[in-house]
């Protein structure tokens, strides 16, 4: 006869699932220089911004290399032209580099999706292969929906930029970009469902 006690330990654990540590350093780790370029950019302007972003993002790579032992291609490839184009930024005093900075990242994501789709490959299935087991169909869609995603960010970046303060900008850059994206990921789990391959 089972312990009524571990009995409704098992249901409160089942209930509330036990976050996962290393994915909420993972996220901290992520969102730790775009919160530090956000308050430094509104006490202190967006060359401050941009040079604390600089070095707070090549801690954060390094951070990630230590703590997890691999780095992710897109915070990377994000990272690297963080560092690129907020370079010039400071080098040239023009807050233009770096307000283009997610546009470029953006369409160079979409671009290679896209193109790779036109191809006939998947680039996330390189990517996520050994995370997700989907079918080609699957593959397929999900590289297409997030390769139209970028490129609505890119948009919206444009039309921030362009249109608002550099304050909004960077408001929209730090509590925009990243949620759009959590929620827009999170919105492709009933694909990743309906499309994964079921073990024999």
């Amino acid at each position: 006869m089972s312990d009524p006690q571990s009995a409704k330990k098992e249901t409160d654990n089942s209930a509330h699932p036990e976050i996962d540590p290393q994915q909420l350093w993972k996220l901290l780790v992520e969102l730790g220089p775009l919160l530090v370029f956000f308050v430094v950019n509104s006490r202190a302007g967006i060359f401050w911004g941009t040079g604390v972003l600089i070095v707070a993002t090549a801690i954060s790579i390094v951070a990630s290399r230590v703590m997890f032992g691999k780095l992710a291609i897109m915070p990377l490839v994000s990272a690297f032209f963080v560092i690129i184009f907020g370079g010039i930024t400071l080098w040239l005093e023009d807050d233009l580099f770096i307000k283009l900075k997610p546009t470029i990242v953006n369409a160079i994501f979409a671009t290679t999706l896209l193109g790779g789709l036109l191809a006939g490959h998947s680039m996330l299935r390189h990517l996520f292969g050994d995370v997700f087991r989907l079918t080609d169909e699957g593959w397929r869609k999900l590289t297409l929906r997030w390769g139209l995603f970028f490129v609505l960010l890119a948009i919206l970046n444009e039309i921030v930029w362009r249109n608002f303060s550099t304050d909004t900008w960077v408001s929209f850059k730090v509590f925009g970009i990243m949620p759009l994206t959590m929620i827009f990921g999170v919105a492709q789990m009933g694909l990743l469902k309906t499309h994964e391959l079921k073990s024999e």
